[in-house]
This record gives structure tokens, C-alpha cells and sequence, in this order.
């Protein structure tokens, strides 16, 4: 048995998001459905972690077992000649029989792309959140600094406990790792940098944590958009951590301008 590692690039636009769903086309089913068709195995490839319908991937991870003897090399071109358009394999290679794409990832990044311009060409529209209304950018700045560190991220997860909770990172300090048997799950998470910048006719948020919840970066965006329409102050941020209540955070932001940008092992 191979234990293969790759690298995938996709536009999740006219997906379901990653996982697999009955009568729905997603990332994880199409990618096993060329698996297949290469080894003859059916195999379920895992990812570094679940995206949402319509969210896009730079380098999302994935590891599946296969008997095949096809090199690793090869499953590069083999792939992507079955796979559609949207989707791109970028490496493939042999990994360790202990390695896997979730539980051995140690931290990942997230971008989102805000187009603040009056018009938002067509061709880019999938991509970004079209925004064109006033904003104090500088106090959105302000206020991505302050959920750096470790907190608990309850008001920012999907109002959905089963899944906003999830399972706790492997990595997780060992005080906020409720994971085990018969425990609840812990939404206490590490940010290691959240920031705002500006590119060109772009507000690009990039924040790199130790995990994230379920809607966490798209429920963080929609806070700072509160934030820059002064309906809630930088500070309040704080407030809002404290709380761990969902409703008292912003709205969820669109899907189009969230990317998947690196995961860390």
C-alpha cells in the first residue's frame, strides 16, 4: 500500500463545496471518481479540511492508500487529463503511511478578496465579494488584530453545532483538546496573523491560524465589514469573542472571495 500526497488547485464555484453529497457534484467525488478510473480502487481521498460551496482552493491537501504501481509523477498528467477544467492537480508524491491531510496539518491560511471598485468586471465576479460601498478600512485593519491569539471562536462558528464544533486539531494546546471520547469538542482556536491590505482596487484579508470552524473566516469578514460600516467599533471585537453567542457577530460573507491559500505541517 502507497500512502500518496497531493497538491490541488480548484474553482469551487460550481461545486457543492469538498466533501462528498449524495446528488451533488463536489470536489472530493469528482477527485475519487478519477481516482479511480486511473487504478481501479475506490478510494476516498481526504482533505486538509472541508470548503464550502463556492469557496476556492490554492493548495488544498489531500492524501489517499492505493495499491497502484502508477509513479507518482504520472498521476499528475493522468489526473488532470480526467479532471475537469476547474479542477488541477499540481504534485503528487509519495508521503510516509502515517501521514494524512487533516490530522497532520499544523496550520493554515485563508484569504479573502474584497473588489471595492464601482464595477466589477464580469470575468472576476466568481472570485470576490463585490463591495463598492463606504468603508473605514483603517478601522477594519484594527480590528483583524485583535482576534490574534488563542480564543474561543463560538461566535464565529456556523450556527450549526454539528458543524461548527467539529473535531479539535491534533495540534491544538493540550488544554483545549476536548476531542476525546464521551468529551465536547472545543471552538477554541490559535490565529497567528489576521490582517487587512490593499491591492489595487482590492481589500484582501489573509489570516493564518492552528484551525478553523465551520464559517469562521466568512463570519470574521462579515464582522469587519460591521465594523468599517461603523455599526459595531474595533473594539467591540473583543466583546464579541467574549460573548460566544453567533448572533451577537456579523452576517456570513459570500463564498466567491474565500480561497484556501496554504496549508502547514
Amino acid at each position: 500500500m502507497r500512502n500518496l500526497k497531493l497538491i490541488l488547485s480548484y474553482d469551487g464555484s460550481e461545486f457543492a463545496g469538498w466533501q462528498v453529497q449524495p446528488d451533488a457534484v463536489t470536489v472530493q467525488g469528482t477527485l475519487a471518481s478519477a481516482i479511480g478510473r486511473i487504478t481501479g480502487e475506490k478510494v476516498l481521498p481526504q482533505g486538509s479540511g472541508r470548503t464550502d460551496a463556492g469557496v476556492h482552493a490554492l493548495a488544498q491537501v489531500v492524501t489517499f492508500v492505493t495499491e497502484s504501481s502508477v509513479p507518482a509523477a504520472n498521476f499528475v498528467k493522468a489526473l488532470n487529463d480526467i479532471l475537469p477544467a476547474s479542477v488541477r492537480v499540481l504534485e503528487v508524491e509519495e508521503a510516509a503511511a502515517d501521514f494524512h491531510a487533516r490530522r497532520s496539518a499544523r496550520g493554515k491560511t485563508y484569504r479573502y478578496r474584497i473588489y471595492r471598485a464601482a464595477i466589477c468586471t464580469p470575468f472576476l465576479a466568481r472570485y470576490v465579494w463585490h463591495y463598492p460601498y463606504p468603508l473605514n478600512e483603517p478601522a477594519m485593519v484594527r480590528a483583524a488584530g485583535l482576534v490574534e491569539g488563542e480564543h474561543d471562536f463560538t461566535s464565529f462558528a456556523a450556527a450549526d453545532p454539528e458543524r461548527s464544533a467539529g473535531v479539535p486539531p491534533p495540534f491544538a494546546s493540550s488544554e483545549n483538546r476536548h476531542g476525546r471520547e464521551g468529551a465536547p469538542a472545543s471552538n477554541v482556536r490559535r490565529i497567528f496573523t489576521s490582517s487587512w491590505e490593499c491591492q489595487g482596487d482590492e481589500f484582501i484579508y489573509t489570516v493564518k491560524g492552528s484551525g478553523f470552524l465551520h464559517h469562521m473566516v466568512r463570519n470574521l469578514v462579515g464582522t469587519f465589514i460591521l465594523v468599517g460600516k461603523a455599526t459595531l467599533r474595533a473594539e467591540d471585537l473583543t466583546r464579541i469573542l467574549e460573548a460566544r453567542d453567533r448572533s451577537a457577530a456579523g452576517a456570513t460573507a459570500p463564498a466567491s472571495g474565500l480561497y484556501l491559500v496554504n496549508v502547514e505541517y
